[in-house]
């Protein structure tokens, strides 16, 4: 699913127009990605919690060249998932064969 097939899929849950749903979309995703560069979390109970982790610096390898090189220290966003979302996730996939 992607952004627009969301938005669309938001708006008929919700019972609102398209507009209504893809500005709460944008809102929620900008809102998110602000409260993580301030350095906090945003943690919804029962679906997760959205938080800048710090990833040290370390040597990594040019895949082209064989190269070392150096990997500077980075803060990067991460996701991790609920109860509640772990629930829903395993009971639709049972009964399903990969």
């Amino acid at each position: 699913m992607n952004k627009s097939e969301f938005i669309d899929a938001v708006a008929a849950k919700a019972d609102t127009s398209k507009a209504t749903a893809a500005r709460a979309v944008n809102a929620a995703i900008e809102l998110i990605g602000e409260t993580l560069a301030k350095g906090d979390a945003v943690a919804l109970v029962g679906f997760g919690t959205f938080e800048a982790r710090k990833r040290a610096a370390r040597t990594g390898k040019n895949p082209a060249t064989g190269a070392s090189i150096k990997i500077p220290a980075t803060t990067v966003p991460a996701f991790k998932a609920g109860k509640g979302l772990k629930d829903q996730v395993a009971a639709g996939k049972k009964g399903k064969k990969k």
